[in-house]
């Protein structure tokens, strides 16, 4: 399961996120610190061409993907040096697979602290990156003396020295141009600059009309470092705890469809470069994450660490082609399933059975 780490000022809207993607659970309030502990929860990551097949192959049960996400404490200025609760509360998101940026665009009289997002996201970046900076500082040259004994540490010790320059001149590594291999060799360390990063800015109601006008100086400044998304998360976190059909009458009332969630989890997924593939039956419909680009045996692999094994062969149709021809039968009796190897790159949208033998 992916996770996601939220990370934003105090009063961005970041435990209303969590809410509206969780359904209620976390403490949302106008003031600073409202979120003292981390808020863990999951979200299904909805996808309406797996109730298609589902409802074609009449599923007794759905199981969409799902992620996992972490609210964090509110971080100020001077947060790796103490202000505010620190930076503390970091090491909750260390291990998420990606960053959030929660980026407040919106006034209220009732609702203290800044409202212009690049000013929120100067402080974030500011603050991850010290944080960042103090980390490898630490360890650098402790891995540099290791590197003399034995040589295969060499790479490591160039990346870090790399990551060590561009930290102390204030640019977060996922900024820079920092090769992939070495970004890759960094990972272990979990730095929070190194991972990928999505945008939210939050919007009030009157804005919603023109959202591009309020994401635009956010996504100029980003560039193609990161997805942004615009969204009202209040409201949005207020449609979460209304039954579906509620939800779906407040969301059209304000012209926004679905909402914004569904734009932020497939932003979200682009940004790890995530694909989904299915499986479709009787019995269970269920969406599958696999990393783009993955081999047919990787694939199979998500599902059981024996199926990788044991891989021999895969049965494969794309989605809408399935739904065309009405059942997975009708697809094999009109010779539509293509039968693909181990050098298969699955395709996202890819209905599969595998055949394995252990």
């Amino acid at each position: 399961m992916e996770r996601f780490g939220f990370v934003g000022l105090p009063n961005a809207g970041k435990s209303s996120l969590y809410n509206a993607l969780a359904g209620g659970g976390a403490l949302a309030a106008p003031y600073a610190f409202a979120t003292t502990d981390p808020n863990v929860g999951m979200a299904k990551v909805f996808d309406e061409r797996l109730d298609r097949l589902a409802e074609m192959s009449k599923s007794k049960n759905i199981v969409h993907a799902a992620v996992q996400f972490t609210d964090i404490g509110g971080l100020v200025e001077g947060a790796s040096k103490g202000e505010g609760l620190g930076n503390r509360f970091l090491a909750g998101i260390r291990e998420s697979d990606a960053i959030v940026y929660v980026l407040r665009a919106f006034a209220d009289p009732d609702v203290p602290g800044p409202t212009d997002p690049l000013e929120h996201l100067r402080v974030l970046e500011i603050e991850l990156t010290l944080a960042d900076l103090e980390t490898v500082e630490s360890q650098v040259e402790k891995r540099r003396k290791a590197a003399r004994a034995d040589r295969t540490l060499a790479d490591e010790v160039v990346a870090l020295d790399a990551a060590l320059a561009l930290l102390a001149e204030g640019t977060p590594l996922y900024r820079s141009d920092l090769p992939a291999k070495q970004r890759a060799i960094l990972r272990p360390w979990f730095l929070l600059t190194n991972k990928p990063v999505l945008a939210i800015v939050n919007i009030d109601e009157d804005s919603l009309d023109d959202v591009e006008a309020a994401v635009a100086p956010v996504r100029a400044e980003l560039g193609d470092r990161a997805e942004v998304v615009g969204a009202c998360i209040q409201l949005e976190a207020e449609a979460a705890l209304l039954d579906p059909s509620e939800r779906k009458e407040m969301l059209d009332g304000f012209g926004l469809g679905e909402g914004a969630l569904p734009r932020f989890i497939t932003a979200a997924y682009h940004a790890l470069g995530l694909r989904t593939y299915f499986t479709t039956g009787e019995k269970e419909s269920r969406a599958w994450t696999f990393r783009s680009g993955s081999k047919a045996p990787q694939a199979a692999g998500v599902i059981h660490t024996d199926f990788e094994r044991g891989f021999i062969k895969a049965e494969v149709i794309h989605w809408d082609e399935l739904l065309d021809l009405g059942a997975w039968s009708a697809a094999r009796d009109v010779g539509k399933l293509r039968i693909e190897g181990k050098e298969y790159e699955v395709q996202d949208g890819d209905v599969i059975e595998f055949r394995f033998n252990v």
